[in-house]
């Protein structure tokens, strides 16, 4: 069970396979765990991990404040987490990397293409999220939670947080959720910081992750500037809106959409097209 400390944070990864490296930004919102690639309900089946380690060098690892990895309190933003997947390719020393994402890890994937171009060979966005519904009930997960530290204090998320231990489950119980049941230490730094100061970061990094009503991560004109070679697996639920799919294949230069929607989408067909992709 590796786990190396990037950027100051602790983070759990694991790696599969040879060949051309493939970094997999989990899915989830904030609970995006490498098991979520196995598990989720797009990901059931056939183990997908070890269908695309046939052929290439499967990166996987728990997002920060997700799982097994740790986090910091400030504010958050895409280059948090891109900082953070990036730093892992560093600490493996791979200069190069297929980008691939899941739900919310479109967004991070997708950032990745802008904030790290020299390091991309291509990406690959399985049910990209967006829509109207997604932003509406993202937002309202970091409302809750403000209201809830505002009226009732830093103790009481704890308390929360320890019963709950997920927030996307329960809102109320914050990003920072997961660490504060898991690790005493956290939980005490958590609990000494200023309540304004925290009520400020919540506002500010709901604001900016989930801030229009397509697909997050970058701008429009950003992502008109991404060379690199994107294969686009479209959703089509209220957190995968197909729109926001359609949004990317307008925007993306090299964009290579499948025309091929769920329930055809099985865990085997999406395999092989990414395989197929990369093979291009």
């Amino acid at each position: 069970m590796p786990t190396t400390t990037l950027d100051g944070i602790e983070t759990y990864y694991e790696t599969y396979g040879s060949g051309t490296p493939i970094l997999m930004c989990a899915p989830g919102g904030f609970d995006a765990t490498i098991e979520k690639w196995r598990v989720a309900s797009a990901w059931t089946g056939i183990d997908a991990l070890q269908a695309l380690a046939a052929e290439h060098t499967v990166i996987v690892y728990d997002r920060r404040e997700c799982g097994q990895s740790g986090g910091r309190v400030e504010r958050l933003g895409w280059a948090t987490y891109t900082k953070h997947g990036k730093a892992l390719l560093d600490h493996l020393k791979i200069d190069s990397a297929y980008v691939m994402g899941g739900c919310m890890g479109c967004s991070v994937a997708l950032a990745f293409g802008v904030h790290y171009p020299e390091v991309v060979r291509g990406l690959i966005l399985h049910w990209p999220v967006g829509g109207h519904r997604w932003k509406v009930a993202a937002q309202d997960r970091f409302m809750r939670h403000y209201n809830f530290a505002k009226h009732n204090g830093l103790n009481a998320i704890i308390e929360r947080a320890r019963d709950k231990k997920n927030f996307w489950l329960d809102p109320e119980a914050g990003p920072w959720a997961g660490l504060i049941a898991r690790e005493k230490s956290f939980a005490e730094r958590f609990a000494s910081q200023d309540l304004e100061r925290y009520l400020g970061l919540i506002i500010t990094s709901g604001r900016t992750l989930f801030d229009r009503d397509t697909t997050t991560g970058a701008e429009p004109e950003e992502v008109m500037g991404v060379k690199a070679p994107t294969l686009i697996i479209p959703g089509d639920d209220p957190s995968h809106a197909t729109s926001g799919a359609h949004y990317l294949r307008e925007l993306l230069p090299k964009a290579d959409f499948w025309n091929v929607m769920p329930p055809a989408q099985t865990t085997h067909k999406v395999c092989e097209r990414v395989l197929e992709f990369c093979r291009s």
